[in-house]
């Protein structure tokens, strides 16, 4: 059986894709069956990926309007070696044609359960707002991942991103919980972050990652490459913070 979980943020720029890419080459590595979801009409998971969001035929947004399953539209990362269901400008316009579509929050849950025994791990890279793009994705998840970085502004968007995941656990996804938060672009040199991090371990408990993720120029880098920052440099920083947070991952992953 898959383990769905999203990675989800209300609030932009906070590594989002960052997180998805280098978890999904992570959880490779580690020897874990797993689907990267581009949910985002950006791209940019799935060019971080390695993949050509300019050349695709099918995409996402072709599975969730109808037009193709998830079988025809996954391909393979070239760096990574994980599967990924590419996104590009198309997506937007997902939005509009959900709205008329029978069973419209469903439709990425249901395109997956088809492919249920096929992954270890399917993770879905969700755009920075509550759209039609992030329900469907919070509806397809058994838990939230929370990539978020230790500032004040960082915490005022939690509660309400923790709000719209109860709201929707209460009315479509009785499954979806908070599986954890990730500390993400952690400078310990800067108090605000130590004392930021501090209020989340107080408040969350075991739910706060013990892997903490430090800016990095290294993973920076590597999307231009076409490449998760796991593989472009396994020696830096960063990179083996995601593999600690895999490794973690892993373990959480076995109480469902």
């Amino acid at each position: 059986m898959a383990r769905i979980f999203c990675v989800a943020n209300q609030k932009g720029g906070v590594g989002k894709t960052t997180t998805c890419v280098n978890l999904a080459a992570a959880l490779h590595q580690c020897g874990q069956r797993t689907l990267l979801v581009d949910l985002d009409p950006q791209g940019n998971a799935t060019m971080g990926s390695g993949v050509d969001k300019r050349s695709l035929e099918q995409s996402v947004y072709h599975l969730l309007v109808g037009l193709t399953g998830l079988a025809e539209a996954r391909v393979t990362s070239p760096t990574g070696g994980y599967d990924v269901l590419p996104a590009n400008r198309d997506l937007a316009g997902a939005e509009v044609e959900l709205v008329s579509l029978e069973n419209r929050e469903n439709r990425l849950r249901e395109a997956l359960q088809q492919f249920d025994a096929d992954y270890d791990f399917v993770l879905i890279d969700c755009p920075p707002s509550l759209s039609m793009l992030t329900l469907n994705g919070l509806c397809a998840a058994h838990g939230v991942i929370i990539p978020m970085q230790c500032e004040y502004y960082a915490l005022e968007g939690l509660s309400d991103l923790v709000n719209t995941i109860k709201k929707v656990h209460a009315n479509l996804n009785r499954d979806l919980k908070i599986i954890g938060l990730l500390r993400v672009m952690f400078d310990p040199r800067v108090t605000l972050q130590q004392q930021v991090s501090a209020q989340l371990e107080g408040h969350f408990g075991d739910k706060v990652f013990s892997a903490i993720v430090p800016r990095n120029v290294r993973l920076a880098e590597a999307p231009s490459h076409g490449m998760p920052g796991v593989v472009f440099d396994k020696a830096a920083k960063g990179a083996q913070a995601y593999m600690a947070f895999a490794g973690e991952m892993i373990e959480r992953a076995k109480a469902f």
